[in-house]
């Protein structure tokens, strides 16, 4: 079974050979692990097998970036979207947000002259060379892109974007619909001009560790038109529809469903998404990505990781409608040798 026909089933809830494998471990993990026996001349998703290929275009307002300090420690640089942030280069992490480029409606007015669907936002050479590739070589091909309220976090500071919501749902509609149309205006260039796209993964982080970032109203109010019009149009197209969300978003799984929405990831534990739980729940209707805590990756015990591994994967994966995926990034604590633990365990229980 190649890859691609091996995520369709589980996507269609049918059982494939065995469960399919994606993962994103951070750059610095991936910098450990070349140190501690993964060769230098692959990456992480060949070496283990990695079942995804992913593609997209620039949907940014494509402003000049520059770096305005760097030293050993950080590198401080404006982005495409019109903000500055700042990394830290000894360790992959969320970048600390230095400045947002919209503060009133007239900072969105420019941004929102800047996005419209262009020629020149794909890479055409190299990602079509790449695309071809990945569909000879049969990966689950899909058309990634960032949206929603997530995205819009881009623009605006999370605690001015919280309370607008609330206050001016118009004016936050207005940059999620423009963002939308964008996605779907640059998809549509690409497949007409030979990407055949497998499924869309796209992005927008909706919950914290406790609970969703805002209300189901609020949700249903501004971000669930915005979800509804992508899913809509990705299955006009024949493509799944894969919604990748950090922290505890259970509360809006139903509307989630009712927008269209083919499958969750990365369901964090930490943030109390417990894959069993949410399988029994929403498993007819809802196919599952994520879910294996790396914190068990982690453990000296290696038991600790087996029967995270072994228990999960027996409730998620009768009837099909499971992949493995961690429950977010795969952090440097976990070694080369305990993530090779990790794949190998996958491959064991996951055999139909």
């Amino acid at each position: 079974m190649t890859s691609r026909e091996r995520v369709l089933k589980a996507l269609a809830h049918e059982e494939p050979d065995r469960v399919p494998i994606s993962d994103s471990p951070w750059g610095a993990t991936v910098s450990r692990w070349h140190r501690e026996g993964l060769p230098e001349t692959i990456s992480a998703g060949e070496y283990f097998g990695y079942e995804f290929r992913g593609f997209g275009a620039d949907c940014t307002p494509r402003f000049p970036t520059k770096t305005l300090e760097k030293n050993e420690t950080f590198i401080v640089e404006t982005t495409a979207d019109g903000g500055v942030r700042r990394n830290f280069r000894a360790h992959d992490s969320t970048p600390e947000v230095i400045d947002y480029p919209v503060k009133t409606k007239e900072d969105w007015a420019r941004i929102k002259e800047r996005l419209q669907p262009d020629f020149t936002r794909v890479d055409w050479a190299s990602s079509l060379r790449g695309f071809r590739r990945a569909k000879d070589e049969g990966y689950f091909t899909t058309f990634n892109a960032a949206m929603g309220y997530d995205h819009c976090q881009s623009y605006i500071r999370s605690e001015q974007l919280l309370g607008l919501m609330l206050t001016d749902p118009e004016w936050i509609y207005d940059i999620l619909h423009t963002q939308a149309t964008l996605i779907i205006e640059m998809a549509k260039m690409m497949i007409g001009k030979g990407f055949d796209f497998d499924g869309a993964f796209l992005y927008d982080d909706n919950g914290y560790r406790n609970a969703t970032l805002f209300s189901p109203a609020t949700y249903r109010q501004v971000v669930f038109p915005v979800h509804k019009m992508l899913y809509e149009f990705f299955h006009e197209q024949g493509m799944p529809t894969i919604l990748h969300s950090c922290g505890c978003v259970k509360e809006f799984i139903p509307m989630y469903l009712e927008a269209g929405l083919d499958c969750l990831q990365p369901l964090e534990v930490k943030a109390g998404m417990d894959l069993i739980e949410l399988k029994k729940e929403f498993g007819e209707d809802l196919a599952f990505m994520g879910g294996i805590d790396v914190r068990a990756m982690a453990n000296a015990d290696p038991s600790v990781i087996e029967e995270e591994v072994r228990t999960k994967f027996a409730a998620a994966m009768p009837g099909g409608g499971y992949i493995y995926h961690s429950d977010h990034s795969v952090p440097k604590n976990v070694s080369f040798e305990q993530y090779c633990r990790t794949m190998d365990l996958v491959r064991k229980y996951g055999q139909y």
